[in-house]
């Protein structure tokens, strides 16, 4: 069996009763997540792209919030509707779908320049005690 190829992360956080806060999971967020899953299963694609559920991704404001990894695009506003696209058109396709990506200037939380962080090359560690120094 191929390793997972892509995975869909989508919040699904919901707040308490009374917490006036937006939340993915009050936008529909689980509803998301099944269409994703089915649109995987649908294609074919279960073991190669995996959706999964997130808790919070701190974009609360634009939510539902859709992550897609290792590409790092992240996507706001989305519902169940906008799933098959993103799914041929990202997932299948490798194209980012930009009328629903949120643009790094929109995101909350620390610029991304700020957070770069080296890339990790197979058979490299960027931990000392993981290193297989030992000959």
């Amino acid at each position: 069996m191929g390793r997972i190829q892509r995975t869909i992360f989508v919040c699904t956080r919901s707040r308490e009763a009374g917490n006036t806060k937006a939340c993915c999971g009050a936008r529909g967020g689980e509803a998301v997540l099944e269409a994703f899953k089915v649109a995987t299963a649908e294609r074919g694609m279960k073991r190669v792209f995996r959706a999964t559920s997130s808790g919070c991704l701190d974009q609360c404001n634009l939510g539902v919030t859709v992550v897609v990894y290792p590409d790092d695009v992240w996507y706001g506003g989305v519902t169940p509707a906008d799933v098959p696209e993103l799914v041929d058109r990202h997932v299948l396709g490798g194209e980012v779908v930009e009328r629903l990506r949120i643009p790094d200037e929109r995101m909350t939380g620390v610029p991304r320049e700020i957070t770069r962080l080296p890339e990790l090359r197979p058979g490299e560690s960027h931990h000392r005690d993981h290193d297989d120094t030992s000959a």
